[in-house]
């Protein structure tokens, strides 16, 4: 086997793929080589990143208090805290933290570091900084909340919440950990090193990033002094490549070791002995929804109708094959309280006969935006043909991810074909995304996919939602969720369509890769390459 030496290799990702030369050695041993599509990344900082690829990087680059981690990805575990003592009644949970823990920098992992970094989340209020405020955190009261003596952390919080769904929410994206030396002397007009660290990262985690260019490569170094074990690999570099069919090309050259983004026809039609396939679960539903400042899309029967008008068995028998499985409620089948039934199927006379007897006139003409990459793009030439049927034309706009993900924020679509994961591993954080809305002003945002589509949440809805949070008893608790998505299921703008399986191709040579069940579980610490 023969191998580029480092210098060499960063040099040739950095030119267009159309200059490459025609044959490539393999990629060098020291570093893992991943083609992905990685347009969707607004921002890095774990203050605001918000995206898939985004939770990826995260993920790698720092730690949390207590957090999933490659070993076992269903395992709530140590992280920077050795361990943790809670308190139901007097709602605090109190963190040690381990001893011996560095960033990057060198700086020691220190209490003024995890107060900082959950203050600073919420004092930014940016995208994901629900999450953490769901505690009852606010700008006023969070140095009151979170406070910390040696290495000791308290963390207090309002609401009748039982500790295992505050911990989970301690284990998500906006809860990493940041150093607050580091980010402080980059901190320009008081943006608490916001613009810094979307370029940059000041984190613990098994990697450290190297390089970052938006919409071209990430390249992260493995941190040798990380607390769980250095990596297995020196580097892991990740190269934009929109195309799948660009992805195939290089893998089967040897240009790279993973392919993150092929369709179902090209996994189906790789015949490279060299070549293997993965199959990871994966927690996200795909949904097509409509947003009710489009006047023609706010009658319930619309909504209906259109849950005859998806052909889900004609797309995962062909387009989505392997990648995507029948599934229409919001929560995740697999995860304690799913609702697993599925009564919608392609049926246009029953859609039609909807429309008419609810006096809804038709064609309908509706602009949907798209990810213009695969297989978004095959989903909606299938969801515009079999919409036809019944007088609902979609005029599809591809766009880049950032593009389509941005507009959606802003409640400027009309149709939108997404996908939606869990911030964090409990019920109620897809309840809250589907079911809840309690103030649909525009002024109000919310990064919830209800607000987005500008549906006022039945406020008996609204209220079921926040009982189901504060049920003590677990069993009562996960029915309360399963009657909430068979409501969402059965009356909303928002068509839940599918939940994903992900397939990834790599080179044989490649073990460890670890990829969970959300982008927060993908992990390149144990990756090797014998």
């Amino acid at each position: 086997m023969k191998h580029f030496k480092s210098a060499l290799l960063a040099s040739a990702i950095m030119l267009p793929l159309m200059a490459a030369p025609a044959a490539l050695a393999e990629t060098p041993a020291e570093a893992l080589v991943v083609a992905q599509n990685i347009d969707d990344i607004v921002a890095i900082d774990p203050a605001q990143a918000y995206e898939f690829t985004s939770g990826e990087l995260v993920t790698n680059l720092y730690d949390r208090l207590v957090q999933y981690d490659a070993d076992d990805t269903t395992v709530l575990a140590a992280g920077l805290a050795e361990k943790w003592e809670a308190d139901a009644e007097a709602k605090t949970i109190t963190f040690t933290l381990r001893d011996g823990a560095t960033f990057a920098s060198g700086n020691p992992v220190t209490a003024e570091d995890v107060i900082f970094s959950f203050s600073r989340v919420i004092k930014l209020n940016l995208t994901p900084a629900f999450i953490l405020a769901q505690l009852g955190w606010t700008a006023d009261n969070v140095a009151e909340m979170v406070t910390g003596e040696g290495n000791t952390v308290t963390v207090k919080y309002e609401g009748d919440f039982s500790p295992a769904f505050v911990l989970n929410v301690l284990a998500s994206r906006p809860a990493s950990i940041v150093d607050s030396v580091l980010v402080k002397e980059n901190a320009v007009d008081g943006d608490m090193g916001n613009a810094w660290l979307n370029e940059n990262a000041a984190g613990s985690g098994p990697f450290t990033l190297d390089r970052y260019v938006p919409a071209q490569m990430v390249r992260m170094k493995a941190n040798k002094a990380y607390f769980n074990g250095a990596p297995e690999i020196d580097s892991v570099i990740i190269r934009h490549v929109a195309e799948a069919a660009t992805q195939q090309l290089l893998l089967e050259k040897g240009d790279i070791d993973l392919a993150r983004n092929l369709t179902p026809d090209q996994i189906a039609g790789l015949e490279n002995e060299e070549i293997k396939v993965e199959t990871f679960p994966q927690a996200a539903v795909h949904f097509l929804s409509f947003n009710q400042k489009t006047e023609s899309l706010t009658d319930p029967a619309v909504w209906e109708a259109a849950r005859y008008l998806v052909n889900y068995k004609g797309m995962t028998d062909t387009i989505i094959k392997g990648q995507m499985e029948i599934h229409q409620a919001f929560w995740p089948k697999g995860f304690p309280g799913s609702y697993d039934e599925t009564p919608f199927t392609y049926d246009p006379e029953k859609a039609k006969k909807i429309l008419a007897d609810a006096g809804v006139e038709t064609p309908i003409t509706v602009s949907l935006d798209v990810i213009n990459a695969p297989p978004f793009t095959d989903m909606a030439q299938s969801l515009q043909a079999s919409f036809a049927d019944a007088g609902i034309n979609l005029e599809i706009l591809p766009g880049t991810g950032a593009q389509v993900i941005t507009k959606y924020r802003e409640r400027t679509h009309e149709a939108m074909l997404l996908y939606w994961g869990p911030d964090f591993m409990d019920p109620h954080s897809n309840a809250k995304a589907f079911a809840y809305n309690s103030d649909n002003s525009d002024d109000n945002y919310a990064a919830t996919t209800t607000w987005r589509n500008a549906w006022a949440v039945p406020d008996a809805m609204n209220k079921e939602t926040m009982a189901a949070l504060s049920e003590s008893d677990a069993e009562v608790r996960l029915d309360m969720y399963r009657n909430l998505q068979k409501k969402v299921q059965e009356s909303s703008p928002i068509v839940i369509m599918f939940q994903a399986a992900y397939q990834v191709a790599m080179d044989n040579d490649v073990s460890g890769y670890v990829n969970g069940a959300t982008s927060d579980f993908v992990y390149y610490r144990l990756v090797d390459k014998n």
